[in-house]
């Protein structure tokens, strides 16, 4: 059988054994959701708890802070809906425009309604990200809201968290992180960055299941917010049907509404609790991706990654030529084994847990033979 070559950790995240693990833990929710008893939502629950625990840990959140959602798109809207009006009303809402995307429509798609207008930052002609000093420039006290991209998904830049938290302090503006595209690859906590609120997903460098997102915000502010995507898990008490008794529950559980998915979240458990195992995963990484750059120089490729290493996440982009047909590059690496992807003319490589130099050896033998 072909050893596969996996560049796909931005995508979903793999790790020896994940199948396995996977399937013991939806048999294990199975066995608990099949059987004709009373005793499948306290068990559930339990064990939803701990992966918000999991994710605490990882991300030094406060008790009480953190979460589920199914996705950071539904956790952005719970947390857009939920601000005091005057928050982002006849204010304006910074984002840069190497976000993703995702997030992008929606902001633009409620801000009419909500009353802020959308201020996307531009990247500059030629140039592969969007400059953390643009971002500043463009952000003055009119700000209500700053959504940051800790690592972008078309050039793996990594902002300056520790100058645009700090200039948004400045501006009394909130300021969100979006993590995923860094988070379990590049260390991530909220003592040394002091947001808002971060959202995020299980997928990709912590090779979680979809659907396993999460919100985690300040305390203060939760006490302040009022989700309108609200239902019987967002109280206290999920499992009170008094019609005139709802109110929010005391902490981050406000962020639920309907039945949360649990399965997603257990289904994640394992690859978080692996996660947490490991030591080496950044200096493996960072070895693969040094050699990536390296290959893509020889065989004069562009990069559309910082090589500087404190602005890089995890992942190198390097530049197709424009005559190159992407798809039937990606095809033909596939029928090799090798597994990439493409986003116009831009090459994402990203190597984890089970990529190997051997595995980059052949990614740039066989792309000096296609481009």
């Amino acid at each position: 059988m072909t050893d596969p070559a996996y560049f796909l950790y931005h995508s979903i995240g793999q790790y020896p054994g994940k199948a396995k693990d996977m399937a013991a833990a939806l048999a294990d929710f199975s066995g608990i959701w099949g059987v004709p008893d009373d005793a499948q939502w306290p068990k559930v629950l339990g064990q939803r708890e701990e992966f918000l625990a999991l994710w605490r840990r990882l991300i030094d959140a406060p008790d009480g802070t953190l979460t589920s959602a199914e996705n950071v798109t539904t956790a952005l809207f719970s947390i857009l809906g939920g601000l005091p009006k005057d928050r982002l009303r006849g204010k304006r809402v910074l984002i840069a425009a190497d976000c993703f995307p995702s997030l992008h429509f929606l902001l633009n798609g409620v801000a009419d309604r909500m009353g802020f207008t959308l201020h996307t930052v531009p990247i500059r002609t030629g140039e592969f990200w969007v400059r953390t000093e643009d971002i500043l420039d463009a952000w003055g006290h009119d700000v209500g809201l700053a959504l940051l991209t800790f690592v972008t998904s078309t050039s793996s830049h990594r902002c300056d968290l520790t100058a645009l938290l700090a200039h948004g302090r400045d501006m009394g503006s909130l300021v969100g992180i979006d993590l995923t595209q860094g988070i379990g690859i590049i260390p991530f906590s909220l003592d040394a960055h002091p947001a808002d609120f971060v959202i995020s997903t299980s997928l990709k460098w912590l090779c979680g299941t979809p659907g396993a997102g999460i919100i985690q915000m300040r305390q203060d502010l939760i006490e302040q917010v009022t989700p309108e995507l609200r239902g019987w898990f967002s109280q206290d008490n999920p499992f009170s049907w008094d019609l005139d008794a709802f109110d929010y529950a005391p902490d981050a559980r406000r962020f639920d509404h309907g039945t949360p998915s649990v399965m997603a979240c257990l289904g994640s458990i394992p690859a978080l609790k692996w996660h947490a195992s490991q030591t080496g995963l950044l200096t493996h990484n960072r070895q693969l991706t040094d050699l990536i750059i390296q290959h893509a120089d020889d065989t004069g490729l562009r990069i559309a990654t910082p090589r500087d290493v404190a602005q890089r996440g995890g992942s190198v982009m390097v530049q197709l030529p424009g005559h190159i047909d992407t798809q039937t590059v990606v095809q033909d690496l596939r029928s090799r084994s090798i597994h990439v992807d493409c986003r116009g003319q831009i090459l994402r490589l990203s190597p984890g847990a089970i990529t190997t130099q051997t595995h980059v050896d052949a990614l740039f033998k066989a792309l000096k033979g296609l481009v």
